[in-house]
């Protein structure tokens, strides 16, 4: 039976978030998305005068090709793919999965090679840099399992949140937006020792409204790369190349992590952290504000854009927002400081902005829950 909810979300994504021009080249991949939704948003292209191409991909599958593999295999991988990219104008990624933790057996040395040698040239370097693109996963019971929902529960909620206003919600950001560009000094507080100061002096922010990112609905920036000090607990347990991970604790002078913690998964942070330099430096910081993502449900393009919450990632820079820092890695770490999760507050430049999850100044009253939603 033809569900119109694709059609309404294959039409935002290649009309909002794209924003597809006639005689533009499309790449559609696909991670285990059902093929009525890719057939969706082929039709959608082309309503547009766009030209779609599809590559249909097995999160099972990756993780053989990736498991094991050696330097050649993935140099190869990345040049086909690599020259792909290069006629696109513009890049959907799709990606669903039957099961989150797939890839967590996979030997670390062969996440960080497909990292260095395929995701950074591939993805980094061509997509991010040069096309227009959006990734968002794809509603599966592994998702529904995670968010604690039964599967029909938790697609109408997919659709309701990667449905939202999102010009609304864009209007609402840019004062936010503007405030992050301004400021100097952040200063974060909050339980778990959390007490982290750094600047964004003279470093670009960029709100996200449904652009590169659905659902979306965040304000990001990066820290200058030498400025950041203090501690930072996060609240909201996460699954990172497969790997679970809960209340990560991360200690940083004059940048660079000195100092890590979990109480699950520790033994895996000094491995991460040790990918590359710039894997000790932080290359975001961004804050969310989505109405309906209220609860983390350990899928990081839902849980980043939580209400209430910030995140602090390790790792690569975004161009758009670029403080130097450069790594295979870019892992974003949620804190959420609504009170349900502790509290908290942002402040910039001595200025409180938010407190307890909600935005206290009043050019920023429209980003809270109950004006956005």
């Amino acid at each position: 039976m033809h569900d119109p909810r694709f059609d309404r979300l294959a039409e935002l994504l290649v009309s909002h978030s794209t924003r597809l021009e006639k005689g533009e080249h499309l790449l559609i991949e696909s991670f285990d998305a059902p093929d009525p939704f890719i057939s969706a948003l082929i039709r959608a292209a082309r309503a547009r005068g766009a030209n779609p191409h599809a590559a249909m991909r097995s999160t099972r599958v990756l993780r053989t090709l990736v498991d094991g593999a050696d330097e050649a295999q993935i140099a190869t991988w990345a040049d086909i793919d690599e020259h792909r990219m290069k006629a696109m104008d513009a890049y959907i990624g799709v990606r669903g999965s039957a099961n989150a933790s797939e890839m967590a057996s996979v030997d670390e040395s062969s996440m960080s090679l497909f990292g260095r040698r395929y995701q950074k040239p591939v993805h980094f370097e061509e997509r991010v840099k040069r096309t227009k693109w959006c990734v968002l996963r794809w509603p599966t019971p592994s998702m529904a399992q995670l968010a604690g929902m039964s599967t029909d529960e938790f697609e109408d909620f997919y659709f309701r949140v990667c449905c939202l206003d999102y010009g609304r919600m864009a209007g609402a950001a840019a004062a936010l937006e503007k405030r992050m560009k301004e400021a100097d000094r952040v200063h974060i507080i909050g339980p778990g020792e959390t007490d982290l100061r750094f600047s964004i002096k003279d470093i670009p922010a960029v709100a996200c409204c449904g652009e590169m990112n659905i659902p979306d609905g965040e304000v990001f920036t990066s820290p200058v790369r030498d400025s950041v000090e203090g501690v930072v607990a996060f609240n909201t347990a996460t699954i990172y190349h497969g790997v679970p991970f809960e209340n990560v604790r991360l200690r940083f002078e004059k940048g660079r992590i000195v100092e890590s913690s979990a109480t699950v998964g520790a033994d895996r942070l000094e491995e991460i952290f040790d990918a590359d330099e710039g894997a000790r430096f932080i290359g975001e910081f961004a804050i969310g504000f989505h109405p309906h993502i209220l609860h983390p449900m350990k899928d990081i393009l839902f849980d980043e854009k939580i209400a209430g919450s910030f995140h602090f990632t390790p790792g690569q820079a975004y161009e758009e927002a670029d403080n130097g820092n450069r790594s295979e890695i870019h892992w974003d770490l949620v804190c959420i400081q609504r009170p349900d999760f502790g509290g908290g507050e942002i402040r910039f430049d001595d200025e409180t902005i938010r407190r307890d999850g909600l935005f206290v100044v009043d050019d920023l009253l429209d980003l809270n829950p109950d004006r956005l939603g």
